[in-house]
């Protein structure tokens, strides 16, 4: 009888003691533009994340990477991509980064993964989705601490059963169960269902358990290409007849109304590059509106089983005790693969042609190949300069939404904050020490704990005096308050030179300011020469925009 009085105190101070800390699900989108959320100004249907952030915080100044694994590795560290291993994306990098420090292409020992800090703290840790950040086996979730995952290794592709990859160099995508490598997906795999069933069923596992958990929730939606179950294909039939301008316009109207940007914000123009919409030909607006209803479906059905898991906590009892973070890994991708490879490549567009279905009556089914350009990638970003691949606000700046426990409702908060945030916001919350306390050989994290914004007590975690700074593909930033130095490679259509923006005026980054404000421009470039110094950045404009051929690879990114 005392040993098992002992064992009920053991098991109910250890319960106490986990209940003090929260769970953390953390939910990634891909490729998603900054107004594509309803609740950041969209016309696509996102409920369940509108909801969320109705009860929470939404972040209109938070900036990611340009790209996909820059921003992972951050995410996933807490310190800078260039520390990390991430320098370039491992597909471009240069020959002059190729063996330095920081351009491993994977996590490397410079760092620990905050699934394994988590793992460390007392923490039942799940992963679905899809990682990036090295496809190797020293590299995979399970070796980063992950005690649960079902993982696509690669940075995209096909969504369904049959693991295709739009590339005939390597044609077919890898995963991993549960750190094992998995061959074969179900007949019925779809990847945004399939990961949350993933993750619900992590949850059941230890449903009983005390233990708190730390779930990092990756879907491929909405990255290319797009892919939608036929039930949901044409939830959004003839909503976009009225062309790219027009949705854009009405987007960044209610962004205003709804306190998202300033009501005297300027916007970005539209490219010269991308026609105005009434010089398309009747039949070129009706293939171009379907490919932003499919996007649209295929958004509206992610928000949809996010609504499955968060419906899922509840039914547990768990919701109240976790907190829930959404954002995209960058901003939305430009680029029309098939007609790209058509232009620069005529054996690899045979190639797709033959592997892959491009006929628009098929779009978002098995097998197609379905995205939609910089016109709609121009909507997604709202009034912002560019999208992915560029540190414009249109490649950097994303929607973040933040609700649980220690989190005050519906606010907006428009301070500086960065994705190297989240992870310092989760060891504050979970209370656990990061290993850099103890070893030296450990990059600490970099990042600002979120936890006094969140729960009101503070308006900003950084003062005007701390910056930002960003580089990839020889693109390069500084963000200090609402000031921000860029310089963008001329095949990025920039000029190389460096260009001053104040974005508290002129978030469209569209006056250059440089001439009028000479010393902030000298102040910000010895902050870049700072930030290249403490990251080891090895400048290359190697990526997809230095050679036209280059470019058909950062689809897939």
């Amino acid at each position: 009888m005392k040993l098992l009085l002992l064992a009920v105190a053991v098991f109910t101070s250890v319960a106490v003691r986990a209940a003090e800390k929260p769970n953390i699900l953390l939910i990634v989108g891909d490729d998603i533009g900054y107004s594509d959320l309803g609740c950041f100004g969209s016309e696509i249907r996102t409920p369940n994340l509108d909801a969320l952030a109705k009860r929470g915080l939404r972040a209109t100044s938070f900036c990611a990477g340009p790209t996909c694994s820059p921003t992972r590795a951050m995410l996933m560290t807490g310190v800078d991509h260039h520390i990390a291993g991430l320098g370039n994306m491992h597909e471009h990098t240069g020959s002059r980064q190729k063996g330095q420090p920081g351009y491993e292409g994977h996590l490397n020992d410079r760092v620990t993964a905050i699934s394994k800090v988590m793992l460390d703290g007392g923490y039942h840790t799940y992963m679905a989705g899809k990682w990036h950040l090295g496809e190797e086996p020293q590299s995979w979730p399970a070796a980063v601490g992950f005690e649960r995952d079902f993982t696509l290794m690669q940075g995209g592709g096909s969504n369904w059963s049959d693991m295709g990859y739009p590339d005939p160099a390597h044609p077919r995508v890898t995963f991993s169960l549960n750190g094992k490598p998995l061959e074969k997906l179900p007949d019925n795999h779809f990847s945004t269902q399939a990961f949350s069933d993933f993750i619900i069923t992590c949850l059941d596992e230890h449903k009983d358990d005390p233990k708190p958990f730390f779930t990092y929730l990756s879907y491929q939606a909405c990255h290319s290409p797009f892919a939608v179950p036929d039930d949901w294909r044409d939830k959004y039939k003839g909503d976009y007849d009225q062309g790219y301008e027009v949705v854009r316009a009405a987007r960044i109207a209610r962004m205003k109304e709804m306190g998202i940007i300033a009501k005297d914000a300027t916007s970005f123009p539209r490219l010269p590059n991308i026609p105005a919409w009434n010089t398309l030909s009747p039949g070129q607006q009706q293939l171009s509106a379907r490919k932003m209803e499919i996007y649209a479906a295929m958004m509206e059905n992610m928000d949809f089983h996010i609504g499955r898991v968060l419906d899922h906590l509840k039914k547990l009892g768990k919701l109240d005790n976790t907190l829930v973070l959404f954002m995209p890994d960058n901003g939305a991708e430009p680029i029309e693969l098939a007609a790209l490879v058509a232009s620069v490549d005529p054996k690899m567009a045979e190639w797709l042609e033959k592997n892959w279905d491009t006929k628009p009556e098929n779009w978002g089914r098995k097998g197609s190949l379905c995205d939609y350009g910089a016109a709609w990638a121009q909507v997604g970003s709202g009034p912002f300069r560019m999208f992915k691949h560029y540190v414009t606000e249109g490649g950097i700046r994303v929607p973040l939404i933040v609700a649980g426990p220690g989190v005050k409702s519906g606010g907006i908060s428009d301070t500086q904050l960065h994705v190297t945030d989240l992870p310092a916001t989760f060891i504050a919350m979970a209370g656990i020490e990061h290993p850099a306390k103890t070893n030296p050989k450990i990059a600490p994290p970099t990042g600002k704990s979120l936890v006094p914004l969140l729960s009101g007590a503070v308006a900003a975690v950084r003062t005007e005096k701390e910056w930002i700074g960003e580089e990839l593909f020889g693109n390069r930033a500084i963000r200090q308050g609402d000031w921000k130095l860029i310089n963008t490679i001329p095949g990025a259509g920039g000029s190389g030179e460096w260009e001053l923006y104040n974005l508290r005026s002129d978030p469209g980054e569209t006056i250059n300011l440089f001439p009028k404000h000479p010393d902030k421009h000298a102040e910000l470039l010895a902050h870049w020469a700072e930030y290249e110094k403490q990251n080891g950045v090895i400048l290359t404009d190697d990526g997809p925009f230095r050679k036209k051929k280059d470019a058909v690879k950062i689809d897939n990114d």
